[in-house]
């Protein structure tokens, strides 16, 4: 664990010092939250060893959850929005307890990592990282909000085009089988050909000074929030210092944004798409920096005098679009609202904070109805297990139960199994996690057990350790046991007078002769049977030896008081709703489950099942309606009315005497489902008692 923790942490020090010298398309703010998630993995193992509380799933999740905020707040030197941003992508429930370490964590680090650019001069004291000094009194006008908002529906149209876009992008180089092999045996002419494609098309003299190439990303940001407007100036355009760029004599200043835009959306895109550890959140920002002064500068120029508001004319500021048009399109494209909270932090102003959650939360409804967010997207893409949402007005997701999407062929253990049953199991199967039932009769669930431990015990049995010392041990048993049986036990022999008195008794005993001799004594003691055998070295085995004895030991059983068994494993009952296990399992963040009835193991439902019942591809027989739709609604408006009357007359004729007349009753609605499904069960429970009578 040490060796690939060094070997992790070098390589993206080293991915991260290269991605400073690459212009505007990745940024450090995924290797910044690799790092203090491995960091915090780390600790959290370390931690363990001293308090159990460390092992649990859900702590564990909720120290990565710190990690990421802290590699936020790192990054953009923003604790609180780190924080928050980190709850809304990795946690889809977050114990507010853990606040105060989130934001104790990030702060630390945002405010170390503030110190030292102080230290090395990159600043001169601790302040916002991308400053800005827009107007505090009138930041804008009310007028304005219909800019600001078509700002949000934009972006959330490009975001969810982003998402669309990254993730087509990886699966034509997945689903060409030659390019495929190809890339994963030279991995490194991916990354090269991209790498020189895009720094060929951004070469300031050539192409790119139509599209500002020469400006990094921090520049390009620190540009594109600055106070002027550059539509309208006409005066030199050295006086804007590194805004300069975005001024040429020859091309309008709309042209030089928007092919900026253009030609760092796709080439974002695909730099995104490289098996390197890289940020989506900085390309992105800085495209929506980017869209939103274009917003600013064409409002500037149909408004050249500005916006007239009770007598007094208010200029438009581009730079504040440009914050609203950043903090929109990463919203939309990572599916968060806590953007906004870090443009706050990262400008030091919150002049604009009604515009920008207006925008900010117009992008995410649009984002969130048309694509998953660009993490969830590349889970999806790299096929890893994960819980999908359920989607909004759908009432059937209240109709389907735990037993419809269980997996009933369950592989568990029993607490009577012999070891050749335990080596089956575990040779034949993948589950990291097994039941342990009562016995295969009564199938009682007892608790569960990890794979690593019944790995350990198999081992354990069957070393070559045990099989040694077992072999030294057994010439003394046999010795011990010939003792026991031929050792003379004169008390079993002597002859008892009844009227003799024990003093006369006690008298009349003689010595018995020992059965041990005396040998005389010398350096080393006496030299006996007992222990020539026991100094008698141990004979080497044959593989044919070994192997009936591994086979003789494999047929007895197991003893588990050397294992580590849960048990309280998390059980939920067959008739358990799709919404409701959702919810725990979104709750809790399980990752599988066991269905019990009267304790007895029924199945086991994980991730797995849930997504596919979610997303609709379930086993045969049973298939959900899109988006979401209730495994019985399917047929329910034209079975239930036959299998209400079915089961009544079953229950009338358990019933003859009492309910007769109930055979012609017919139940409709949606209580018809639940009501038949109990007179089933009375019905089978009737019918059992007729048998056991007979």
């Amino acid at each position: 664990m040490v060796k690939s923790f060094q070997f992790n942490m070098g390589m993206e020090r080293m991915i991260r010092s290269w991605l400073k010298a690459y212009p505007l398309l990745l940024a450090c703010t995924g290797p910044f939250v690799h790092i203090a998630s491995i960091c915090a993995a780390v600790l959290s193992k370390f931690l363990s060893i001293f308090c159990g509380v460390y092992e649990q799933p859900y702590y564990y999740t909720d120290v990565l959850t710190v990690g990421c905020a802290v590699g936020v707040g790192c990054c953009f030197g923003t604790p609180l929005g780190g924080v928050l941003f980190s709850i809304e992508v990795t946690s889809t429930y977050f114990a507010v307890r853990n606040y105060w370490r989130g934001f104790f964590a990030a702060t630390f680090s945002a405010f170390v990592f503030r110190v030292f650019a102080v230290w090395n001069k990159d600043a001169i004291t601790i302040t916002a990282l991308f400053r800005t000094n827009f107007r505090m009194d009138f930041p804008f006008d009310l007028q304005e909000l219909p800019a600001f908002a078509v700002i949000g529906i934009c972006s959330g149209l490009l975001g969810a085009f982003f998402v669309y876009f990254n993730r087509q992008v990886v699966l034509i180089v997945r689903q060409h089988a030659t390019l495929s092999r190809f890339l994963t045996k030279y991995r490194l002419v991916y990354p090269g050909v991209i790498t020189f494609v895009i720094a060929s098309l951004t070469f300031p003299p050539g192409f790119g000074q139509f599209m500002a190439g020469e400006l990094m990303p921090r520049e390009a940001i620190s540009s594109l929030f600055d106070n002027f407007t550059w539509v309208k100036h006409t005066e030199d355009p050295q006086l804007l210092g590194r805004s300069a760029v975005w001024i040429h004599p020859k091309v309008s200043v709309f042209v030089i944004i928007l092919l900026f835009f253009l030609m760092k959306f796709w080439m974002s895109v695909v730099a995104t798409t490289m098996p390197i550890p890289c940020g989506g959140f900085m390309p992105v920002f800085v495209l929506g920096a980017a869209f939103g002064r274009l917003i600013g500068e064409i409002m500037a120029w149909l408004f050249p005098d500005g916006i007239l508001f009770d007598g007094f004319v208010y200029k438009i500021l581009p730079g504040g679009y440009a914050v609203i048009g950043a903090a929109a399109l990463t919203g939309a494209v990572s599916h968060t609202v806590s953007t906004a909270v870090i443009c706050f932090e990262l400008t030091g102003q919150i002049a604009h904070i009604l515009p920008m959650m207006v925008a900010v939360i117009l992008a995410n409804m649009v984002a969130q109805s048309l694509q998953p967010s660009l993490y969830d997207s590349i889970i999806q893409v790299k096929k890893l297990p994960y819980l999908p949402d359920l989607g909004w007005n759908q009432i059937s997701k209240y109709n389907i139960f735990v037993e419809d999407i269980m997996v009933s062929d369950v592989k568990f253990i029993s607490s009577n199994c012999k070891y050749r049953d335990l080596k089956d199991v575990l040779q034949n199967t993948t589950v990291s996690t097994f039941p342990l039932v009562d016995s295969p009769d009564s199938m009682i669930l007892m608790g569960s057990v990890e794979r690593t431990e019944l790995q350990a015990l198999l081992h354990r049995h069957l070393s070559p350790e045990r099989r040694l010392h077992l072999a030294r041990e057994m010439p003394q048993k046999l010795i011990e046991a010939s003792y026991d049986g031929h050792q003379w036990k004169h008390e079993s022999f002597a002859f008892v007078d009844e009227d003799v008195d024990e003093e006369e008794e006690d008298k009349g005993k003689t010595e018995q002769p020992t059965l041990t001799p005396d040998y005389p004594g010398g350096p080393n003691g006496p030299v006996t049977l007992h222990k020539l055998v026991a100094e008698a070295p141990t004979p080497p085995q044959s593989p044919s030896t070994i192997e009936v004895w591994e086979q003789e030991e494999l047929e007895k059983k197991v003893c588990f008081s050397s294992c580590r068994i849960d048990p309280s494993p998390f059980q939920l009952v067959e008739r358990t709703s799709l919404h409701k296990t959702h919810t725990l399992f979104s709750l809790l963040g399980l990752t599988n489950a066991y269905v019990t009835s009267m304790g007895k193991l029924k199945g086991v439902i994980a991730l797995e099942e849930l997504q596919k019942a979610i997303e609709g591809s379930t086993r045969t027989g049973i298939q959900l309606r899109p988006p979401l739709a209730s495994f019985r609604d399917a047929a329910q408006t034209s079975s239930s009315k036959e299998h209400t009357n079915w089961s009544t007359k079953m229950w009338s004729k358990g019933n003859n005497d009492t309910v007769a007349e109930k055979s012609d009753i017919v139940i409709s609605g949606p209580a018809a489902e639940n009501i038949s499904d109990i007179l089933k069960d009375l019905c089978s429970r009737n019918l059992e008692e007729d048998e056991i009578m007979i």
